[in-house]
């Protein structure tokens, strides 16, 4: 399965993750299909996500599955699968 989850770069207590699509088997930090953003959570709150909503409604239309904070994440930004918010 594709999923769309967060692969984690920076240094320790400097976190810095980019949202990526990767297979479920893959490992987190493994080969990446597509990176389609960034998210970093110690930057100013308007500042913390950025991706390209266009891609990311294209692998979800294919059926890829976010994570559980990559929904947080797209929901922040307001991006809907189908017109439904996608949390749970």
């Amino acid at each position: 399965m594709v999923k769309i989850r967060l692969k984690k770069f920076g240094t320790k207590k400097r976190p810095d993750y980019r949202i990526v699509v990767q297979d479920s088997r893959k490992p987190r930090d493994g080969v990446t299909i597509e990176e389609i953003g960034q998210y970093h959570p110690i930057a100013v709150e308007a500042n913390q996500v950025c991706f390209d909503e266009e891609r990311a409604k294209y692998w979800l239309s294919v059926g890829a599955q976010p994570t559980d904070m990559v929904k947080k994440l797209f929901n922040i930004k307001g991006l809907s699968a189908a017109g439904k918010s996608l949390a749970k």
